[in-house]
């Protein structure tokens, strides 16, 4: 166990708006999550936005926020939505939700 494991685990539910589907952004955003440890979802959302649920040790949620604002290259990130949530804690891995 490292040390960014005993840390307490927080977790985000976030909305990204813009020219974010159909240009590879939730493949890229679960490489980003795989990537710094952090578990959840990304899925496609009807109203053209992505939604990501993320969990982990804040430091690495961060990160992934940070990534989220910007997102792949293709993707032109107009306006990002977080909301911070009680960690459900059931998550093994990042995946994409369909």
């Amino acid at each position: 166990m490292s040390l960014d494991d005993a840390l307490p685990k927080e977790a985000v539910l976030v909305q990204v708006y813009g020219i974010v589907q159909g240009v590879g952004f939730r493949y890229a955003a679960q490489a980003q999550a795989r990537k710094l440890g952090v578990v959840g979802w990304v899925k496609n959302c009807h109203d053209g936005s992505v939604e990501v649920y993320a969990e982990g040790n804040p430091a690495k949620l961060s990160k992934l926020i940070s990534w989220l604002h910007h997102g792949p290259p293709a993707a032109t990130v107009d306006r990002v939505q977080l909301t911070r949530v009680r960690p459900i804690g059931s998550f093994h891995r990042f995946s994409i939700e369909y």
